[in-house]
C-alpha cells in the first residue's frame, strides 16, 4: 500500500471520533444504531482497526454524510456545498461548515409548538457560541434561565448543564458555532476613531 493511501486510512479514525463527539453520540448509541459492535467502533476510532466499506457505510448513513466525508476524499466537480439537514431532539441543524474537527458552524431551527417544552439540560465536551436570528430563544444555563431576542448572542462551556428551546412556543432560528473543549472565540474590532 502506498504512503498516500496509508495517510488517508490513518486519518479515518480521528475523523470518525471527532464526528461522533461533535454530534454528542456515545459509542453505545452508535453501536445500537449501526449494528457495529462498540469494541469495533472503538478500535476503528483509535486506529487499531482499518476502515472497510462494510464498516463505513452504516456510519455514513447514521451520520447522514457522504462516504467521501468519512475518508476525507477531495471534492471534485461542483464546488457548491449541498447542505443536508440533521434532525435531533425535534430540532433541525443545518451544517454550514464541512471540515472535521475544529469549529463547526450550524444554523439551528427550533420549530413552533403549541406548548413550550420543559427544559432537559444536557452536558458534553466543548464550547458553544450562538446568535439568535429570529424568535425568542430560551437558554437554560446551569441555574440561569435566560431569554434572548433576535440579535443577542451568548457563549458558554458545554460542560455546564444547558438547554435551548423556544421562550414562547414560536419558532426560533439561530446560528451556532461549536468548538472543542478550551477553544474560545476571538473577536477583533477596530477602535472607534
Amino acid at each position: 500500500m502506498d504512503r498516500g493511501t496509508e495517510d488517508v486510512l490513518d486519518a479515518v479514525g480521528p475523523r470518525l471520533r471527532a464526528l461522533r463527539r461533535d454530534r454528542g453520540i456515545t459509542l453505545a448509541d452508535l453501536a445500537a444504531t449501526t449494528g457495529v459492535s462498540e469494541s469495533t467502533l472503538s478500535r476503528l476510532e483509535s486506529g487499531q482497526r482499518r476502515a472497510t466499506l462494510e464498516l463505513l457505510l452504516p456510519l455514513a448513513r447514521t451520520y447522514n454524510v457522504p462516504l467521501d466525508d468519512l475518508v476525507g476524499a477531495p471534492r471534485t466537480g461542483d464546488p457548491r456545498i449541498h447542505l443536508k439537514p440533521i434532525r435531533r431532539f425535534g430540532m433541525t441543524f443545518i451544517p454550514l461548515s464541512r471540515r472535521p474537527g475544529g469549529i463547526q458552524a450550524f444554523k439551528m431551527i427550533i420549530p413552533n409548538r403549541p406548548e413550550p417544552l420543559e427544559p432537559t439540560p444536557q452536558t458534553h465536551d466543548g464550547f458553544e457560541w450562538l446568535y439568535v436570528l429570529n424568535g425568542r430563544l430560551r437558554l437554560v444555563l446551569g441555574e440561569r434561565d435566560l431569554v434572548l431576542p433576535p440579535g443577542e448572542a451568548a457563549e458558554f462551556d458545554t460542560s455546564l448543564p444547558h438547554w435551548l428551546g423556544s421562550a414562547d412556543g414560536e419558532a426560533v432560528e439561530l446560528l451556532i458555532l461549536f468548538g472543542v473543549q478550551g477553544m474560545r472565540a476571538h473577536v477583533r474590532a477596530e477602535p472607534h476613531r
